[in-house]
């Protein structure tokens, strides 16, 4: 959630690090309290994955990076495939919520620090606040089946064709699991709010044991794309070792 201090990403999915996963995307629609549309989204899926990329291979090549090609990274970036001011349109994420679906309980909600003139004139907002967060969670988190997450943004006076988001998760140097949205179509000026469906498989003991013995070798990189072009690249990464002493 760019510019806010904290902010909670769905943990991964996946044990199996040779799929990924993704097919048509469906989406849904429900009344929100106090009126407005809420589009329950999932992730796309198909049966095979790109052609294999590093990072270095995106770097140097010519032209837009695409989701075709962020779709062949096997491991979580180093740094950022494209820079803040790439984002012309004015995407700002104001809202977050996870919540597990099976309870309905709220794991996190947090809203967006109100900016403030004060901290621009001591040239004290970093150009890359809120594109990297790092998260601690308990070892139950990843016993979790299905979330949503939902999340409130707005966009300027351009209006958004094809607005997708791809998300890697990765523990070591493998490729865990990958979801992939479409928000569709977003009109110039508005405030928007959707829930992406995340659907978890039963992870092993043994790999649960290994993401919690390694905290933040688990790591993930969120993709944004309008009319299949790269304008916003944000990373985490996790621990599933809270509570212990």
């Amino acid at each position: 959630m760019s510019g806010a201090k904290t902010r909670i990403d769905p943990p991964v999915a996946s044990e199996n690090v040779n799929s990924t996963g993704h097919a048509s995307a469906s989406a849904a629609r429900e009344r929100k309290p106090g009126g407005g549309v809420l589009k329950r989204l999932k992730s796309r899926r198909s049966q095979v994955d790109s052609r294999p990329v590093t990072e270095d291979d995106l770097r140097g090549q010519v032209g837009n990076i695409t989701p075709e090609d962020v779709l062949g990274l096997r491991v979580a970036t180093r740094g950022y495939l494209c820079k803040p001011e790439e984002n012309v349109f004015n995407i700002d994420f104001i809202r977050f919520k996870i919540r597990d679906l099976e309870t309905g309980s709220v794991l996190f909600e947090i809203a967006k620090p109100p900016h403030t003139e004060e901290g621009e004139e001591n040239g004290e907002e970093d150009m890359s606040t809120g594109r990297f967060v790092r998260y601690q969670f308990t070892a139950a988190f990843l016993s979790l089946k299905t979330v949503g997450a939902t999340v409130e943004f707005t966009v300027g006076n351009r209006p958004l064709n094809n607005f997708r988001m791809i998300e890697r998760h990765y523990f070591r140097d493998h490729l865990l699991k990958s979801f992939d949205f479409d928000f569709g179509f977003c009109i110039p000026n508005s405030h928007n709010t959707c829930e992406h469906i995340y659907e978890f498989p039963q992870l092993s003991e043994s790999l649960v044991g290994q993401m919690v013995d390694h905290p933040y070798e688990t790591r993930s990189d969120s993709f944004y794309f309008v009319d299949n072009q790269l304008v916003m690249h944000n990373k985490a990464d996790y621990a599933y070792n809270g509570g212990r002493h």
